[in-house]
């Protein structure tokens, strides 16, 4: 079982502004702290802190070695349009909207967005019968 994955992000407020609410509609439980905050689902987090200023620079791209995308579980279909329609009501990036919401095939209902630093990210909606 994976235990933690820490994120180090541009602009902590802006990143807590996106996450928090984003994983509380995915039930997990965002705690904020002095230096960062942590989402907690079961025994599973995803920290997230503020990166050193002196690697700011540098930037963040999906495709550079390193963290690709995170993909999480949705609840249902109807869940992963919820979370699709909150994104697109929060002012972030929805990617693939004209694919949506099968951008990865006709098997695989999901949504697709990018955090504050452009992070890639997936719900995706169980098998339905």
């Amino acid at each position: 079982m994976l235990r933690r994955i820490e994120i180090h992000v541009g602009d902590l407020g802006r990143s807590i502004a996106f996450w928090s609410p984003f994983m509380e509609r995915l039930g997990w439980q965002a705690d904020r702290w002095s230096d960062g905050m942590n989402c907690l689902h079961e025994r599973t987090y995803l920290c997230f802190l503020q990166a050193p200023a002196e690697h700011l620079a540098a930037g963040y791209h999906r495709k550079r070695i390193g963290l690709n995308h995170l993909a999480f579980h949705g609840r249902s279909r109807a869940h992963v349009d919820e979370m699709a329609a909150w994104v697109r009501s929060a002012g972030d990036t929805l990617l693939y909207q004209d694919r949506y919401p099968i951008a990865s095939g006709p098997d695989h209902d999901a949504m697709y967005c990018e955090d504050p630093d452009r992070i890639k990210v997936e719900v995706v909606a169980p098998d339905e019968p």
